[in-house]
């Protein structure tokens, strides 16, 4: 088995192996763990579509429904887990993650999408994939490589997913396959295999549908190549495929077109390098002096950003400087309480509380108690 990995901000070094096969793989800190906030819209609305409410999909996951309309907004790590867990309990559907991988379509991917369908072969068209998809979504590791006589899609959680892992590998899965049906007919499908790293769901029978396609479609395929198609409990997560497909023509391919996507897609992946860590880095100031907390025009100035870019920063990626001030006082101060013997009206000025009782009023909103419970 080969790969090559490429650095963190995206290497131009790339090898070709056997029939002009890039063979990528991108790594990446968990701070990157982004995705665009178009991403959750679809969730959010094929969930109300199964029966959610509404409000109750965005509780404590810190996003507002306008971000999610947003088409620059992200989502970061954490509220998509939170959106993804309060989708599948409020919509008592198991298989959620395969009916939203069926509303994935290559329109959804933006530059990414066209990048790749207008590319001339299916080699090239993954190799783009590859390339750009943190331009989109960066909560699984992505490579692209070449063993023996099979070309192979590995998907790899490397930022502790839990629940969520199975969502995701179900919803990009079922995403390529319906993309190759479309653009192939049943050509991959039906020479191709899935490996996936967890145990068979109660909801498997549904897998051969959904990665199939309909149900008439089983009359091609014998019983045993059916059971070979999806093999659980196996050391990866891949989509393997006979390496003589990787020549197939793009029905779509443009050259035009795809110099363009890519063009846009160059300039994705710059401003996914230069911001993705904007809300990290903000975090880290904000706690650099345990003695005081900056103004958001120290940090700004620290960033060497204007107040208003810095807001703006904030803002794409859902947040804002005063929702992170507000965690970094809630776990500086259930510190102080809990630690030390600092009267409260002392941690309220050492949080940047003129008047304690605003202090009192924002920890009730926090916790749900008062100061001085806590150290009872």
């Amino acid at each position: 088995m080969l790969s090559v990995i490429l650095g963190h901000h995206v290497l131009n070094e790339i090898y070709k192996i056997e029939l002009g096969l890039f063979v990528m793989k991108l790594v990446y800190q968990s701070s990157d763990a982004v995705l665009l906030a178009h991403y959750g819209e679809i969730l959010y609305e094929l969930a109300i579509e199964k029966g959610a409410d509404p409000e109750l999909l965005l509780v404590n996951t810190g996003i507002r429904e306008n971000v999610l309309r947003n088409p620059e907004a992200n989502l970061s790590h954490a509220q998509f887990i939170e959106l993804v867990n309060n989708a599948i309990k409020l919509t008592n559907e198991p298989a959620l993650g395969l009916y939203y991988g069926t509303r994935l379509k290559f329109t959804t991917h933006g530059a990414m999408g066209q990048a790749s369908i207008s590319s001339d072969n299916v080699s090239d068209a993954i190799a783009a994939i590859i390339k750009y998809y943190r331009t989109r979504f960066a909560f699984i590791e992505m490579s692209f490589f070449i063993d023996g006589n099979e070309a192979v899609i590995q998907l790899d959680d490397n930022l502790a997913l839990g629940p969520l892992k199975h969502f995701l590998i179900e919803a990009l899965f079922v995403s390529i396959m319906d993309v190759s049906k479309f653009l192939f007919g049943p050509t991959l499908v039906q020479t191709g295999r899935c490996l996936v790293s967890y145990p068979a769901p109660n909801h498997v029978n549904q897998y051969f549908s959904f990665f199939v396609g309909s149900e008439n479609s089983y009359d091609d395929l014998s019983l045993q190549r059916l059971a070979d198609m999806i093999s659980f409990n196996t050391p990866f997560n891949q989509i393997r495929f006979d390496k003589q497909h990787l020549m197939l023509p793009m029905v779509l391919a443009n050259t035009v077109a795809r110099r363009l996507a890519e063009q846009e897609c160059e300039e994705q992946l710059k401003a996914v390098e230069d911001t993705g860590s904007i809300v990290s880095k903000v975090a880290q100031l904000l706690q650099s002096d345990p003695e005081t907390i900056p103004s958001m025009e120290s940090v700004a100035d620290s960033l060497h950003v204007t107040s208003r870019t810095l807001r703006r920063q904030l803002q794409a990626f859902g947040t804002s400087f005063q929702d992170l001030l507000a965690d970094i006082r809630k776990k500086r101060a259930l510190d102080l309480l809990q630690n030390t013997d600092k009267p409260v009206d002392e941690i309220a000025y050492e949080l940047g509380y003129s008047d304690p009782s605003n202090f009192g009023r924002a920890f009730r909103k926090w916790t749900g108690s008062s100061p001085s419970s806590i150290r009872k």
